[in-house]
């Protein structure tokens, strides 16, 4: 019998909150689920990150219409990843605005991660059969841009890798009101299939540099105060931190992958159980740490097949994944 994704058994809705942060920022956000960011200019509105699917999309742009009758102009990718882009087409937007670094991901490992996303993840791609296909950037920056929404200025940065290589945040300096990607996450467990752990805390570091007062994260609630904003950073530290300084430990002491996920999983999962999505991305976490720590400074590409692989292999019968979180 196949074995199943825990996010399989991860079936019921998420209750959508959309928030607004600041005069032109607002945060779209389900419970852990991805979360979308929105930029009211005075002129056109800006949307990071698209949701998984165009029909999907359309519960954005219907809360978007709540508040503006403006354009949306601009869409804005943190990163590559399908579930993050795929609802691009739904906007209508003029500029699809990515990183060459993004684009580049998209290039080598769009089509494959965009086939892994969808099985590991059914309920995110509700409609699926509505993606036309890969969501391709149109204007491509290297290190920063800026646009201005009228007199409103936003800046798009990659302050540095962490989530991927591609890691893009949207700045309102004016407003102090940060859009981080999966940079940064709140009561939810990090993605880190892709990551560059070595580089994650420095790129956290500048995060915290430009002195964000509201932070809308990749997932979980939006973070409305300083001390939530240090509190998202804080917790997105420690477990990256902890679990690739446990996966090297494991790795230099000659540990196989399956004996060094059981022992990272035993000693992560009293602090961080509780977190959505703590039994899927756990799996993907320790196979990159595990890679990054022996062989592999760049991430591989994660095929369906490969994620299968790996989830049989240390998702078995004596694997430490408690029961409900199967299929």
């Amino acid at each position: 019998m196949e074995k199943q994704f825990a996010s399989h058994a991860d079936l019921a809705e998420k209750k959508v909150s959309f928030d607004r942060l600041s005069p032109h920022a607002f945060a779209y956000t389900a419970e852990g689920d991805p979360n979308t960011g929105i930029v009211v200019g005075d002129d056109a509105v800006m949307v990071i990150d698209t949701q998984a699917t165009p029909v999907m999309a359309q519960d954005v742009i219907r809360r978007i219409r709540e508040v503006t009758d403006k354009p949306i102009r601009y869409v804005v990718l943190s990163h590559y990843h399908a579930v993050r882009v795929l609802g691009a087409s739904a906007y209508g937007a003029t500029h699809v605005i990515a990183s060459q670094d993004t684009r580049d991901l998209i290039v080598e490992r769009g089509a494959q991660d965009m086939k892994s996303e969808i099985e590991r993840f059914p309920r995110l791609f509700r409609a699926v059969e509505s993606v036309p296909g890969l969501t391709w950037p149109n204007l491509v920056f290297r290190g920063e841009m800026t646009l201005w929404l009228g007199a409103l200025e936003v800046k798009i940065v990659q302050l540095g890798r962490g989530h991927t290589k591609g890691d893009t945040v949207v700045w309102l300096p004016q407003e102090k009101v940060l859009f981080s990607g999966d940079l940064v996450e709140y009561e939810t467990t990090p993605y880190a299939g892709d990551a560059y752990f070595d580089d994650w805390p420095a790129t956290l570091d500048a995060i915290a540099a430009l002195g964000p007062e509201k932070l809308v994260p990749g997932r979980g609630a939006a973070l409305k105060t300083p001390q939530e904003v240090q509190a998202g950073l804080a917790q997105t530290r420690a477990f990256t931190s902890e679990l690739y300084a446990l996966v090297k430990r494991g790795a230099r002491a000659g540990k196989d992958l399956r004996s060094v996920y059981r022992e990272t999983y035993d000693a992560l999962q009293p602090k961080y159980g509780r977190w959505v999505i703590f039994d899927h991305c756990m799996p993907f976490d320790v196979s990159r740490a595990y890679d990054l720590a022996t062989k592999y400074p760049d991430p591989r590409i994660w095929t369906a097949q490969r994620d299968q692989e790996m989830w049989r292999a240390l998702e078995g019968a004596d694997a430490p994944a408690p029961p409900s979180s199967r299929a």
